[in-house]
């Protein structure tokens, strides 16, 4: 069945908002949707094997994993966090528990932007967990993002230069009513998700599909490998 995905996102969006649960900043629409108990969802995912084992971490920048980001340097673990659009030389920022001295700070966009360290992902440590943000995901781990492709690009950069791999598990804390009921296929370049985490429960999907092999040249267009340093230093 051919799902269209932006009707999927606009239905998410609309039931947080109309429910009351949507959280700033407002409104959910075009943008990955802070939601009552993100806190908590943070939490529990805390409680997990997985965190348990991560020393690194490759978050989202967006306010729903706010919690996270700041658990994860409380925590000790280090963050990479991707500059908007991939667009610098340089274009992951890490935030090392040990040079930073204000957490909540660091951990906004705005402050990881200015105590962030811009590295080039052969300055990077391998990543032990990726938490993404999201619109909305299935119960088998099909994730839809706000539609931009940039997550997975990420996903698909961090692959090239082994920095993950297979074994790498990528989380996302969710609302409930981000959790989609439909059969979902993924786009050949979408990353799945092993973990679902919400206010209420962890979901490990046991996902089918796989982890994109890297970046896939034919599908992205002229434009952004032009505005991608990375991507003009990678292209075959």
């Amino acid at each position: 069945m051919d799902i269209d995905k932006q009707s999927l996102r606009e239905r998410v969006w609309g039931e947080l908002e109309d429910s009351g649960e949507a959280r700033f900043p407002y409104p959910p629409h075009g943008r990955i949707p802070n939601f009552a108990g993100a806190g908590r969802g943070a939490d529990r995912l805390t409680e997990t094997d997985d965190w348990q084992r991560a020393e690194t971490i490759k978050a989202n920048p967006d306010a729903p994993q706010l919690p996270v980001r700041r658990a994860a340097l409380r925590a000790g673990k280090t963050i990479y966090v991707a500059v908007p659009r991939l667009r610098e030389e340089k274009p992951f920022l890490r935030l090392d528990p040990a040079e930073i001295e204000d957490y909540d700070r660091a951990t906004t966009v705005g402050g990881s932007a200015e105590l962030g360290v811009p590295v080039a992902p052969e300055e990077m440590e391998r990543i032990d967990l990726i938490v993404s943000g999201s619109v909305a995901v299935s119960e088998a781990g099909v994730r839809i993002g706000k539609g931009e492709g940039y997550s997975d690009l990420e996903f698909a950069v961090l692959r090239e230069f082994d920095l993950i791999d297979n074994g790498t598990p990528v989380v996302t804390t969710i609302h409930e009513r981000q959790i989609l009921g439909e059969d979902l296929a993924p786009d050949a370049h979408d990353v799945p998700i092993a973990l679902l985490v919400t206010p209420e429960r962890v979901i490990r999907t046991g996902t089918r599909f796989d982890y994109p092999a890297g970046i896939d040249w034919e599908a992205l267009p002229e434009e952004r490998l032009a505005e991608i340093p990375v991507l003009d230093r990678l292209r075959p």
